[in-house]
Parts: C-alpha cells; structure tokens; sequence
C-alpha cells in the first residue's frame, strides 16, 4: 500500500498519457542505440555508440525531471507565463536569426549557443509553446466578447506574425507548422471564419514576398534556406527526377523490414542513412521492426491524440481545453509529418520524432508540454471526487 501511495504522491494526471509516454521513451533507446553508427562514422572522435545512448538517456532523465515537476503547476501559472514570456521569446528569436551566419557548417540562425555551460538550443522550440499559451490565454479571455481581425491584430495577430516570421528564414517547415497549428486553434477557439482566412491570405503573401525577395536579390548563404526548399520540393514534385539521397535510403530501409522487420539492431541503412538517429529514425524503426512495428508506433501516437482530446472535452475550464489542444495537437502533428516525410508524402523538412529522435531542445519541450497536459488533467480526477488540487 505505501509503494502505492509514494507513486500517486508523485505521478499525477492521467495514467493512460503517462504510460504511453513511458512507453515511447523507453523504446527510443533501442532505435536511437542502433542508429547511432550513423553519428560515430560521421564525427569520429572519441565518440561511440555507447556514449551517444548514455547522452539520450541522460535527455530523457532530464525530460522525465521536467514533465515531474511540470504536473505540479497550476494551470493559472501557464495562463500569466505567457505574457511574461512573450517579449523574452521575441528577444531571444532576435538574437538568434541575427548571431552568425554559419558555425561549422550549420546554420547558426536556429540556435542559440550558451558559451559557458556550452550548450546550444533552439529556441524555435520554446518561442513556439509560449506562442501557443498566449493565443490560448487570448481565446479564453475573450470567450464571450466580441473578436475580430481589426481588434485582435496588435493584442493576438501581431504577436504570431512576429514570431512566425522570426523562425521562418532560417526554419521554414517549424514555421508553417506553427502557422497551420495557430490556425486551427483560432479555429477551434470561435475565431471568425472570414479573420481566418485573411490571416491564412497574409501569411501566405508575406511568404511570397520574402522567397521572391531572396530568389531575385538575395544570395545562397546558409542563412537563406530558400534555395534549399526550392530544390526539395522541386524533386519531390518530379517524378523524373533522382530523388535526393536521404529518401532514396529511406525508402530502401523500409522496402528492405518487410512486413517483420529485419529485428532490433539488424538494420543495415543505418550506416548510410543522414540523420538516422534523429529526422529519419522512423525509416530504421521500419526496417527493423517491420511494417507492423511501424503501423504499432503509429497507433501509439494516435492513441495519445485520442487522451488529449478527452482530457480537453472533460475538464470544465475553457482555457484549460484550449491549453491542452494548443501544446498536444503540434506533438501529434509532428510526428504524423516526420512519419509522411519518411514514407515518401511529404518534402524533407527536417522534423523530428517526438520522444524517439535523439536530441535536446525538442524533447525537453514536449515533455514540458505533455507536463501542462497532465498537469490539467488532474483536475478532472478532483472534479469528480470533490477534493482539493494537491
């Protein structure tokens, strides 16, 4: 009975999203293990398969530390977080685009580079789920008022087009899945129709403008990625053309798991494979584990779609059902895009795979944001019991 009560002290919300959190986390060591020949063939260095698995294991410790103490906060916190940290966001997106051009030979304006501990992150990432919380916070606020696109241009529209435009230069793909994301929580928050589209009409046209802008007058510096996105999506329209080397392994390694799989750790385009262990982990986990395994992944995410939408329709609050739709949809967004990118649906953008790719910033945000999801999921359980939020 005390184990019992020691592990309802400490895990709060809803038991289904910690479990298929769990679940994710604790497979990714197996992909993320085997694809990392990938990354010791390719810097060398003392480095080894070993010691880029302990990394992403001390990642996950720290992501498992964040989403802990996260499911503790009151959901009014993450209501005035978002203002406060509006003008932080923006000053840190700034410096961010406006630090370098390029620093051994990546493009420096995604992330931002902390000299004294040395650690870099992107802060896209971050700028991204403040940006989700403040529109929510807005919808909410203005549930029973009256809005529209002259009166929420500077308090709501402004804001998203700064931000979005900010990322959009150097990460066009998080960029547009931030604007899609924002959309349809106007969407889903009663934002009127028309606005909508007007919204979704000058994003479109600031693109325009700034990719011919760049095309006519600007040069193939890494900070323009421009050029990049024209030949990828060049290549994925043709179908004459050679496609690009990334998804011609990928499509081999899924051609090559079959139904079953080849089994975990036999794949064999995880040496060749760029990004294996991050952008296209998803093409190992097929070849590995077959298309069952990757058809089961799937599942899992969808599964975790499914929680967050009766999380959000159960809980009274107004703002909380926003909340959670606002930083749970982008996760299952994501995973669905990385998961299209691999099979061949989509261009090559980039996006990793929530609680599998091995990385930082990203995976420390989603658990972060699954954290304010169990974090309002709580409520539910004291709703019905009648009993004080602890």
């Amino acid at each position: 009975m005390k184990k019992i009560e020691t592990f309802n002290k400490y895990i709060k919300g809803d038991r289904y999203l910690w479990a298929f959190i769990s679940l994710l986390a604790i497979f990714s060591f197996l992909p993320v293990y085997s694809a990392s020949t990938n990354l010791v063939s390719t810097y060398g260095g003392t480095n080894t398969v070993f010691s880029y698995l302990l990394k992403h294991a001390l990642f996950l410790l720290i992501g498992f530390f964040i989403l802990l103490f996260t499911q503790f906060i009151d959901y009014k916190y993450f209501y005035r977080m978002s203002i406060i940290f509006m003008p932080i966001v923006l000053i840190l997106l700034v410096f961010t685009i406006n630090q370098g051009k390029e620093v051994d030979g990546v493009n420096a304006s995604r992330w931002l580079h902390i000299p004294i501990i040395n650690i870099s992150f992107q802060t896209s990432s971050i700028a991204s789920l403040v940006l989700f919380i403040y529109c929510a916070r807005y919808l909410a606020k203005k549930k029973k008022k009256r809005i529209n696109f002259i009166n929420s241009f500077f308090p709501l529209l402004f804001p998203i087009f700064f931000i979005i435009g900010l990322i959009f230069p150097a990460n066009g793909s998080t960029a547009g899945i931030i604007f899609i994301s924002v959309l349809i929580l106007l969407f889903i928050g009663g934002y009127p129709i028309k606005g909508i589209i007007n919204i979704l009409l000058m994003g479109i046209l600031f693109s325009v403008i700034y990719i011919y802008s760049v095309i006519k007058w600007g040069d193939k510096n890494p900070i323009h990625r421009v050029f990049t996105w024209k030949s990828r999506i060049e290549k994925f329209l043709d179908n004459e053309s050679e496609e690009s080397y990334q998804m011609i392994q990928s499509k081999t390694a899924i051609v090559l798991g079959n139904k079953f799989g080849r089994g975990p750790g036999k794949s064999v385009l995880k040496a060749f494979l760029p990004q294996s262990s991050s952008d296209f982990i998803y093409a190992i986990i097929i070849e590995e584990y077959g298309f069952f395994g990757g058809v089961i992944l799937l599942f899992i995410y969808l599964l975790i779609l499914l929680r967050i939408m009766v999380i959000a329709t159960k809980v009274k609050n107004y703002f909380c059902s926003l909340l959670v739709l606002a930083v749970g949809l982008p996760i299952i967004y994501q995973a669905l895009i990385n998961m299209g990118i691999a099979v061949g649906l989509f261009p090559i953008t980039g996006q990793t795979l929530p609680l599998i790719s091995a990385g930082g910033t990203s995976m420390w945000v989603t658990f972060f944001s699954f954290g304010i999801i169990l974090s309002v999921s709580k409520i539910i359980y004291y709703e019905k019991t009648n009993t004080k939020i602890v």
